[in-house]
């Protein structure tokens, strides 16, 4: 026998092939950033033009989307909709995690009363439904872009501040944690180097998904009547000013309403996807 070593060749791993609905909702969403960034890519026609002469014209080559009554393309208003409704969707998710996350990290770390009385601001939140509380608030200061935010935002904190709670309380009690005290770290190292991080990490799932959430609810108020104002070509506004011809007209509703679909279930798929992950499942 040979006194040579047989060396054995390393094994690559090939990356496993991301599933098809997350392929394609993330190329949406890739497709949707740059309709936002670069609308002009999409359209070069101004979403505000009118043309009378082209007033009611179904979807055909001229108009992939049809024309709205003032003889707007609405496949352009679409495109340069998707800046106002996605921003309007992050923004308002953003103030929803500033309120929840300083709300749940207290009363998950201090317990006590400061648990029970943020607990109680919670529950009478709660008693309201997300919608009313948003209305509420709309109907207090008025309608328009920065109050559909503030309202989307606050109708859809509460939620979170539940669940940071209970990420925090889980995290507290967990094996690292003692770990770390038994090792003789300080309570505000342990809270920044090992519970928080471990706490928010799940936040960047529900921040993904929650961003279609926030879009429908502010297409939802704006559909009322209480967000942007015609003839802004945010998706809910759209929608709204299109209700009156949907016997005739059945286009002006159903695309605006039809990409606020397609965006919810987009996020919905790559934060279901980024969830898998990071709970190590297939």
């Amino acid at each position: 026998m040979s006194d040579i070593a047989l060396i054995e060749t390393p094994k690559f791993r090939v990356p496993k092939m991301l599933p098809w609905n997350v392929i394609l909702a993330g190329l949406f969403l890739v497709a949707l950033l740059l309709a936002v960034l670069f609308p002009q890519l999409f359209t070069p026609t101004d979403p505000l033009a009118i043309h009378p002469e082209n007033a009611f014209q179904a979807p055909g080559w001229a108009h992939w989307f049809g024309t709205d009554q003032s003889g707007r393309d609405i496949f352009t208003r679409v495109i340069h909709g998707s800046r106002q409704s996605l921003t309007i969707g992050i923004l308002a998710i953003a103030l929803a995690f500033l309120i929840a996350i300083p709300l749940g990290v207290f009363a998950g770390l201090i317990g006590g009363w400061v648990d029970r009385i943020i607990g109680w601001i919670l529950e009478i939140l709660f008693a309201f439904p997300s919608l009313i509380l948003a209305l509420l608030f709309v109907a207090v200061f008025g309608s328009g872009i920065s109050q559909l935010i503030v309202a989307t935002g606050l109708g859809i904190a509460p939620g979170y501040a539940r669940m940071i709670r209970g990420q925090v309380l889980a995290a507290r009690n967990a094996g690292y944690i003692e770990a770390a005290r038994a090792l003789g770290h300080t309570p505000w190292r342990i809270v920044r180097r090992q519970l928080l991080p471990n706490a928010m990490r799940p936040l960047v799932v529900v921040i993904t998904m929650g961003i279609g959430q926030a879009i429908v609810w502010a297409s939802a108020l704006s559909f009322l009547g209480l967000g942007a104002k015609p003839p802004s070509p945010e998706w809910g506004t759209m929608m709204s000013a299109g209700r009156d011809f949907i016997a005739n007209a059945w286009w002006l509703t159903f695309f605006p309403g039809f990409f606020i679909l397609l965006t919810t279930l987009s996020t919905t798929v790559v934060g279901h996807y980024f969830q898998q992950r990071l709970e190590g499942r297939q």
